[in-house]
């Protein structure tokens, strides 16, 4: 299964838009455009088809925690 499989499937799964992706990416301070998310949604036979590399299903990952859970407690 592909990274954009996965981006796919969570976006699916937890009724995601785009502008929702691109504030979730913004939690970990990743930037992504909203043509650059189209494109990795695309069909993997479009000529605008763009991979989903590892850094960004990563800080994906990240900031759906901080989505999901809210931020880091400090420790005192």
């Amino acid at each position: 299964m592909s990274n954009n499989d996965i981006l796919k499937k969570l976006r699916v799964a937890l009724s995601l838009r785009n502008d929702d992706i691109i504030h979730i990416l913004s939690l970990v301070g990743f930037t992504a455009t909203n043509a650059e998310l189209g494109d990795m949604f695309r069909a993997e036979d479009h000529p605008k088809f763009k991979k989903c590399g590892d850094q960004i299903l990563r800080n994906f990952l990240n900031g759906l925690v901080i989505h999901l859970r809210g931020p880091r407690e400090e420790k005192v």
